[in-house]
């Protein structure tokens, strides 16, 4: 019934949902294509693209004429403005049409009809265009940011699709800007937009003229960039090859394939090279050089040894090695963010957890990462948090602190459900991450004994009956369900299981954008529902968990804003916050292949095969410093597990039932 109920509301929010899917698949690559005839009217959105210098957020639409417009919003982290706190990275909005300047036979060109745009690591937008008396030209353009310098490229290719020859006059175009000196960290900055491949050109029909666009920055006292714009194109489509050649997802379902790969760009392209070492960094047109204690430490830093990015591991170590700075013998809390380029700390909302977080993230970087220098360079900083949180336990034996991760915007109570939660999963994780670093048994038994103590403590204290549901309160005094009630369920307390999925599905939370993060609010956060989505099928509720991540990737992948996971709503109007997309193929990881590392080169899986489903598949996984094929196969009642060792060539077979559990030493 409970399941009846669940399939009819999500065809329930679908069905209020105006064009809730527009956007297709792309057969001819791993993109997603919008055209014509897969909507109506006028038509915007957003995207953000990040390089090692440079972040934009292209805000773009098609008129009610079919024409598309655009403004690049250029932020450039490493270009400090003053005061040089967490948002003080150089950012300028440009406008200019480019198509606008060109002339063709002495005209401008005339009523743009955009035939398709592709979303692909990049932006392509294909077009044609009237050119007086009776003449064409079909015009494709391809947007992207450099992957190593602080500069966005545009190129277009243009193509005489008439009977006769087009003279075409490409302008010399520059616009300069100039900062005021008093405002940034080196003085002024130089902001940059320049047209390329200049000059007056016969374009016979048929023929094509590549010519091109560069934006940029640079101080004062620099010097403007000359690009090949060819290059740093195909720089960029060779990072986007690398990261599809690993962590590659087949399942049946081609749309959480297809979300999962675009998931991966999003995480992986946001990391800055900076002063202080390579950062990853949240986005949205304010976080930017500058690392977290949830969105680096917790959230995305466990999963890049998983997808085999050199540039992931290392701003994951090294973000850990910025937290480790400011450990100190008389337990002061760490800082919620390093900012600035590692110059600076912000803790303007108190101790958020952040112990926790980082000890979470920490050992289970390390474990999957599977290098033990790396181990054991980090060890002292998960035990210093461990002991901190130890030391926060209050009466009831659960972990107190100011605020949890939402900073306050929401009630978190003197102590929350998600800052003790995670201190169980650390210390379960520093258990094994002792033994695989060959410590003294004693500290392992420890550390479990602790767990154990605070998985009792978290019941006795946080269980409860809310709403209705035999679930957890957030904190005491809590009287509203909360999204975060699905902590528990992804450290595998699952005790409470049943009520808190049925908690989290109901209308009370659930909505068509996923959970709210609070009963009777409006606003939701990806970040708790793709926690939830990971929780619902490590707690073994496979069908309902497959449901909600088709449901949330059809959303996100082919909705009305498009392609990867967002922040949240209403606040920041729902920016491509990077880490979210770490956690959506988290959920896939760790949910859905029940992917647990236990040591350097050993790891518990546990497969969610949902109904309908012959088969799921993880190819060139590279966590455990290896690499290495996982498949999943229906065999009648069975689940038949095949590891494929692509380093040592061996491979091991196992038949389980559903819902068990298999040790895998690589």
């Amino acid at each position: 019934m409970k399941k009846l109920l669940f399939t009819l509301f999500l065809v329930a929010i679908s069905l209020v949902l105006p064009g809730q899917s527009i956007w297709s698949l792309s057969e001819e690559n791993y993109g997603i294509i919008l055209t014509p005839d897969r909507y109506e009217g006028v038509y915007s959105d957003h995207i953000e693209m990040s390089g090692e210098q440079i972040s934009v957020v292209l805000r773009w639409g098609l008129d009610d004429h079919r024409c598309f417009i655009s403004e690049r919003s250029l932020v450039f982290p490493m270009l400090r403005t003053l005061p040089n706190n967490t948002h003080a990275s150089l950012m300028h909005r440009i406008g200019v049409d480019i198509p606008s300047l060109i002339s063709v036979n002495g005209h401008s060109l005339q009523n743009e009809k955009v035939s398709s745009v592709e979303i692909n690591g990049y932006v392509r937008v294909r077009s044609t265009y009237a050119v007086a008396p009776r003449f064409a030209i079909e015009m494709d353009r391809f947007v992207f940011p450099s992957v190593k310098d602080p500069l966005m490229g545009e190129i277009y290719n243009m193509r005489n699709i008439s009977d006769r020859s087009l003279t075409v006059y490409i302008p010399e175009f520059s616009d300069c800007y100039v900062t005021l000196p008093e405002n940034g960290v080196t003085g002024s900055y130089i902001i940059r937009a320049d047209m390329t491949g200049c000059g007056t050109f016969l374009l016979n029909p048929g023929d094509v003229l590549t010519f091109g666009a560069v934006f940029q920055a640079y101080p004062s006292f620099g010097e403007m960039m000359m690009p090949n714009l060819k290059k740093e194109f195909e720089a960029r489509c060779d990072l986007i090859s690398h990261l599809d050649a690993n962590l590659v997802l087949d399942t049946p379902d081609e749309v959480i394939d297809r979300e999962f790969r675009f998931a991966k760009i999003r995480a992986s392209e946001s990391i800055y090279k900076t002063a202080g070492g390579y950062m990853h960094g949240p986005g949205g047109e304010s976080y930017y050089a500058a690392i977290w204690a949830n969105d680096q430490a917790e959230y995305v830093n466990p999963f890049f040894p998983f997808e085999g990015y050199p540039v992931g591991n290392e701003s994951a170590l090294n973000a850990y090695r910025h937290f480790a700075r400011f450990m100190n013998d008389a337990y002061k809390p760490l800082p919620s963010s390093i900012i600035a380029e590692g110059k600076d700390i912000w803790n303007g909302a108190g101790d958020r957890g952040d112990a926790a977080m980082i000890a979470y993230g920490a050992c289970r970087y390390a474990l999957a990462r599977g290098v033990r220098s790396e181990a054991e360079e980090l060890w002292p900083l998960i035990v210093w948090c461990l002991e901190y949180c130890d030391r926060q336990l209050n009466e009831a034996g659960v972990v107190r602190s100011d605020t949890d991760e939402l900073e306050g915007r929401f009630p978190s109570g003197d102590a929350n459900l998600c800052t003790s939660t995670l201190y169980y999963d650390a210390l379960c994780s520093a258990a094994m991450l002792s033994g695989a670093l060959d410590l003294s048994k004693r500290i392992a038994l420890d550390y479990y004994t602790k767990a154990k103590k605070l998985a009792i403590a978290i019941e006795n204290y946080f269980g409860a009956e809310m709403g209705g549901y035999h679930t957890y309160r957030y904190y005491e005094g809590n009287t509203l369900l909360r999204s975060w009630i699905c902590m528990p369920l992804i450290v595998g307390l699952k005790d409470r299981a049943a009520g808190t999925i049925a908690a989290l599905t109901s209308p009370a939370l659930l909505t068509e954008d996923g959970l709210l993060t609070e009963q009777g609010s409006t606003t939701f956060w990806d970040r708790s529902t793709l926690y939830a989505l990971r929780g619902i099928y490590i707690a073994g509720d496979t069908e309902c968990a497959n449901n909600l991540m088709h449901h949330y990737s059809m959303r996100r992948l082919l909705g009305t804003h498009v392609p990867y996971p967002i922040e949240a709503y209403p606040e920041g109007s729902q920016r491509h916050l990077s880490a979210e997309s770490g956690l959506y193929c988290r959920a896939v990881l760790e949910g859905m292949f029940g992917i647990r590392p236990t040591g350097f080169n050993s790891f518990t899986l546990t497969p969610r095969l949902a109904e309908g489903w012959d088969r799921m598949a993880l190819n060139h996984v590279r966590a455990f410093n290896s690499d290495f094929d996982i498949h999943v196969n229906r065999v009648n009642q069975n689940l038949v597990i095949t590891i494929n060792n692509h380093m040592t060539g061996k491979s091991w077979k196992y038949k389980i039932r559903e819902g068990s559990t298999v040790s895998i030493k690589l």
